[in-house]
């Protein structure tokens, strides 16, 4: 199949913000509103490369969509080389700091120019990177926020139906920690002992207390105990690794495959699961990927399921990949979930396609 070489004409960045479904309630932050930024990796050949960021605070995109548009300016008229573009856009960062926005603005980049490459080879991104369609194995994290113990069981129920999915996950952290507890059984016996549930305590323990309630539920038979306390407290977690009998999950929040390295130099985790935004989209993953798969690590993923289906297909310790649908209003064609698997389409590239209406009506 002939290859068609890309040259970069510019980038354009479009800031939306989406109404949850289930508003995120954790013991950090309450989110209602979602923001994305969206992703046109321009070519001279006419080929469009897409991608999406989901910065958390609609304020951020102040700042990340300008931050785009520059790299757009600056790469303009070089190949779309992928691991050469994201080279390119962190240098030019360099003095401002290869953490925060300057990888996730990188890290947008480069998701764009690994769709387009794909697309300009005919190929799904997963058979370009050298691997083969096929479906995910997949956990629902659409739901079981902070409310109610009480209000948990029907949930969960509606989770699990979304996709008939064998995962869930749900978050922990309420100021009475018998209300925990009551949550997750109220949960498993809801859902029935074969189905793997992940907690998720989103950062908001310090580590004494940590400690505490991570032991209350050590014997509850959770496929792991996520994020429990602040992300960069890694003697903490390798404290807390040593303690739990639970598998311990961390990862979101590592900036780039270096800061992965140093959590399993420390022995700070079981598992782990970076994020797309931070970890610097395909290319950090799979460089962080191939550290874990040395170390034999199991990978799961953060957010963006699309791009995550398609990495992992390649990667040598996938373990989950974590479904959301917060995208889904503005994507033309979102994948399918099915049997707890999500599906990737047989189309070029990622298959990310932009509903115009919606976006009009969603953009900031």
């Amino acid at each position: 199949m002939p290859y068609a070489s890309l040259t970069v004409r510019g980038i354009s960045a479009r800031p939306v913000v989406l109404r949850l479904k289930r508003p995120v309630v954790a013991r950090i932050a309450t989110i209602a509103d979602w923001p994305i930024v969206l992703i046109d990796l321009l070519t001279e050949e006419g080929i469009v490369g897409r991608s999406y960021l989901e910065p958390y605070v609609a304020k951020s995109m102040h700042y990340l969509v300008p931050a785009l548009n520059d790299l757009g300016s600056l790469l303009k008229g070089r190949p779309v080389s992928p691991v050469e573009l994201f080279d390119a856009a962190r240098k030019s960062l360099h003095f401002v700091g290869y953490e925060g926005q300057s990888m996730i603005a990188a890290s947008g980049l480069d998701m764009a120019a690994w769709d387009a490459l794909a697309k300009a080879t005919n190929l799904p991104l997963c058979v370009l990177l050298g691997g083969s369609l096929g479906p995910v194995k997949s956990y629902n994290s659409n739901g079981l926020w902070l409310s109610e113990p009480a209000t948990l069981a029907d949930q969960a129920l509606e989770l699990r139906d979304e996709g008939g999915f064998t995962g869930l996950k749900l978050r922990l952290g309420r100021d009475d920690p018998s209300d925990d507890l009551s949550a997750l059984e109220t949960i498993r016996k809801a859902v029935g002992d074969t189905m793997h549930l992940m907690a998720d305590f989103n950062q908001g323990l310090d580590l004494a207390e940590a400690l505490k309630r991570c032991h209350m539920i050590d014997d509850h038979g959770l496929a792991w105990i996520e994020e429990p306390i602040v992300y960069d407290n890694l003697d903490g977690y390798a404290k807390l690794a040593t303690e739990l009998r639970t598998p311990l999950q961390i990862g979101e929040n590592f900036y780039g495959p270096r800061e992965m390295h140093k959590a399993v130099q420390k022995n700070a985790s079981d598992l782990v699961m970076p994020d797309f935004m931070r970890i610097g989209g395909v290319t950090g993953w799979m460089r962080a990927a191939a550290i874990a798969g040395a170390a034999g690590i199991p990978v799961s993923t953060h957010l963006y399921p699309e791009i995550a289906a398609q990495v992992m297909r390649v990667t040598e310790t996938a373990h989950w990949l974590e479904w959301q649908d917060w995208a889904d209003p503005i994507l033309k064609q979102p994948y399918k979930i099915q049997d707890g698997q999500l599906h990737i389409p047989d189309v070029p590239g990622v298959g990310l396609e932009w509903d115009e209406d919606a976006v009009k009506r969603y953009l900031v």
